[in-house]
């Protein structure tokens, strides 16, 4: 896609370990995670509460 091989994986994974330190890396893998799952949620369309008002059916007065 983008023409990645090895070594420019290999460098930019040592470029990102450099910045964050290697015990920070499990805690942004997970809030990557947990963004991408919820832009999915997202997209799809799903709410999770359904907030649409909708036909009342109750019977005042009869």
């Amino acid at each position: 896609m983008f023409g990645f091989g090895a070594l420019e994986i290999t460098i930019i994974l040592l470029i990102v370990v450099v910045i964050f330190g290697a015990r920070r890396l499990p805690e942004l893998g997970t809030g990557i995670g947990k963004a991408i799952k919820n832009f999915k949620a997202g997209v799809s369309g799903k709410d999770e509460i359904d907030v649409t008002p909708g036909e009342q059916h109750e019977n005042k007065g009869e």
